[in-house]
Order: structure tokens, then sequence, then C-alpha cells
């Protein structure tokens, strides 16, 4: 099937055969396939490289799993059930910055881990899996069921697996289930001042 994102500007294919799909297979993955996406994670640029995330993960048939699915909402669960694994990212609140010795607010956590989540879900797509973050979770009870303390934000629930047919999703579901567009480039990208046109 060739893909219908087409480039405006030359990039690699990499951006633009990577989506977030819903179906999976139920294949497994083990444990050091999970690990080497983490390390990708780990990786990541963060703000005076104080790498705010942390990964709280589970495979699926693991004691681990089951907790961390129970905080998804009913849709999310619905296609999860199938993912190979679960990772929760989460990010420290507060960094002890260069030349200081006392925590203070990182105003760029949710950033850098949002940096960590890309390079995880890049690195899937290289090693033949699929990765969709999600937000439809419970903070307080996926909170409570890892264990996670309070200075650190829950920053999303990505599933991870194999990409699968769509035809293991409900119908509704299913027509979505295909690499979504992006706007124009001149809509998000601006000479100088916002809004400006090029």
């Amino acid at each position: 099937m060739s893909n219908p994102r087409q480039p405006a500007h030359p990039i690699d294919p990499l951006f633009t055969e990577r989506w977030s799909p819903r179906a999976f297979t139920e294949e497994a993955i083990a444990e050091p396939a999970l690990l080497s996406l983490l390390e990708a994670a780990r990786w990541a640029p963060s703000a005076y490289n104080v790498q705010p995330w942390r990964f709280i993960y589970a495979r699926r048939d693991t004691a681990a799993w089951q907790p961390i699915f129970d905080s998804l909402v009913e849709f999310n669960q619905m296609w999860t059930k199938r993912a190979a694994a679960l990772v929760v990212i989460a990010s420290a609140r507060e960094a002890v910055f260069p030349g200081k010795t006392e925590p203070v607010p990182n105003a760029s956590h949710a950033f850098d881990a949002g940096a960590a989540w890309a390079s995880l879900a890049f690195q899937a797509q290289l090693s033949g899996w699929s990765a969709h973050a999600m937000a439809g979770f419970d903070a307080d009870k996926l909170r409570a069921a890892i264990g996670l303390p309070d200075g650190f934000a829950i920053d999303t629930v990505v599933a991870v697996g194999r990409k699968g047919d769509p035809s293991v999703l409900p119908e509704g579901v299913r027509a979505r289930e295909v690499p979504s567009d992006r706007r124009p480039l001149a809509e998000s990208a601006f000479e100088g001042r916002f809004g400006a046109q090029g």
C-alpha cells in the first residue's frame, strides 16, 4: 500500500511512515525489545540534560499489566487489550539545575517528556513495532497503581504492539484506522511573527 502522506519539503520517510494505530496483533514483545525502545527514549534531549522522564512499563500477561490497564478509560481498554506492552511516561516537575543545590520548578518537564515519547515512537517504527500515546486514563488511579511520587506528572500512557488488521476493531473505530494528515506547514510556521505570511 502506498503512503498517502506526502511531505511538502524533503524529509526522511520515517516521519511520514510512523503513525499511531489502534489495531494490534496479540504478539508478545520480549523485554529486551521493549527496553530497546526505552533506551532510544533515554537519549532524547532535555533542558540542561536533567532528563525529567521516567518510564513505568508492563508487558501483557505479566502481573504489572493489569493495574495500568485498569486505569485506562473504557474506549482505550477496548483496543489496548491486544497491545504487547503499556508504558507510562511521567516527568519530574522539579529539577536541580547546574549551579543550584536545591530543586526548583522545571517549566520544560512535559516538553522534554514529549521528546522522549517521540524518540520511543520513532525507534518503535524502526524496529517493526508501533506505538500509540494516549491521554484517556484515570490519573489518580494510575498514580496509585504505579506508586508514582507526588513530584511527578503523568504525561501519557503508550501502547506498543505489532500493527494488526483493522478488522479486530469495532466498525466505528475501524474507519479511523488510517494515517492522519497534517495541516500545511504555512499554517504552523511563521517567519518573525505569529501569523505572518511568508
